[in-house]
């Protein structure tokens, strides 16, 4: 383990996480264990582990030795053994749960302290509890929210560009007002009031990213958006993200998005058909 940001303590070993979609349940639940010195080995195949501790004990994940202490939060991946040693009796808030695909993985630490937020999550994980399984969808919304809060909790990999150097924060509010046009490093730096180089070092140090990395995010995230949620056509939505040559649009897609844009349309056509019941009338 090692100390996080204001002395949150974080491991060094660290998941990547698919968040953009809401998580699928399939348990969530108290789980009560002891007495001192007993011994639970065991892996879910399918299934992601999030706990939320409230005693002290060791955990072994895939060989690697952890401690688990009252406030401590950890999201294990599927396929992955763990080992448990109990010091007495121990409760914990569990959910097992499957994540989607989509968007860029979170890379989350393993096991971290939940700090200050512990009891928001704690109330989450128990709202979660209270509606499951008679209202599922209003339990993956919690356990959703408390994933996202969890990701959060460390220095991110890619934080916020608004919170961090002013000469970021005006950057990133340059480029997300003139997506649609050709943007160059120099020229944004100069608007940004600082150098190409210092620009580049700021931005990577406040969002783990390039400036022309952070930029690319941005357009395919709006093309995303307006693939699925408008009916502009193809050559309009590429324009609208500055990239109107149609080939280099798609391959854009393909390589960010994982799609050709129209798949990408077409699978949320898909999705929003499967949503209206049979008979219905508007």
């Amino acid at each position: 383990m090692s100390p996080g940001a204001e002395g949150v303590q974080v491991s060094t070993h660290k998941v990547l996480a698919p968040l953009d979609e809401p998580p699928v349940l399939a348990a969530v639940g108290i789980g009560v264990h002891g007495p001192a010195g007993q011994v639970d080995e065991f892996l879910l195949p399918d299934l992601w582990q999030f706990h939320l501790y409230g005693y002290e004990a060791d955990l072994t994940v895939d060989g690697v030795p952890h401690t688990i202490r009252a406030g401590r939060v950890s999201l294990i991946p599927p396929g992955t053994e763990v080992r448990y040693r109990y010091r007495g009796r121990s409760e914990h808030l569990y959910v097992h749960l499957r994540l989607g695909s989509a968007g860029r993985p979170w890379s989350i630490p393993m096991i971290q302290d939940a700090g200050p937020e512990v009891g928001l999550l704690s109330r989450q994980l128990r709202q979660a509890l209270a509606a499951w399984p008679h209202t599922p969808a209003r339990s993956a919304a919690e356990v959703w929210a408390a994933l996202w809060r969890v990701a959060q909790l460390a220095p991110p990999r890619a934080a916020s560009p608004q919170a961090a150097h002013p000469a970021v924060a005006a950057a990133a509010a340059l480029i997300e007002a003139r997506l649609a046009e050709p943007l160059s490093v120099p020229e944004i730096a100069k608007a940004a009031g600082v150098s190409h180089n210092h620009l580049t070092r700021l931005f990577r140090a406040a969002t783990g990213e390039t400036v022309v990395g952070y930029i690319r995010a941005r357009r395919m995230e709006r093309a995303r958006h307006f693939l699925r949620a408008t009916t502009l056509s193809i050559p309009a939505v590429a324009s609208s993200v500055g990239i109107p040559d149609l080939q280099a649009f798609n391959k854009a897609c393909r390589r960010e998005l994982g799609a050709a844009p129209r798949s990408i349309r077409a699978a949320q056509t898909v999705v929003q058909s499967a949503q209206v019941p049979d008979g219905a009338s508007f």
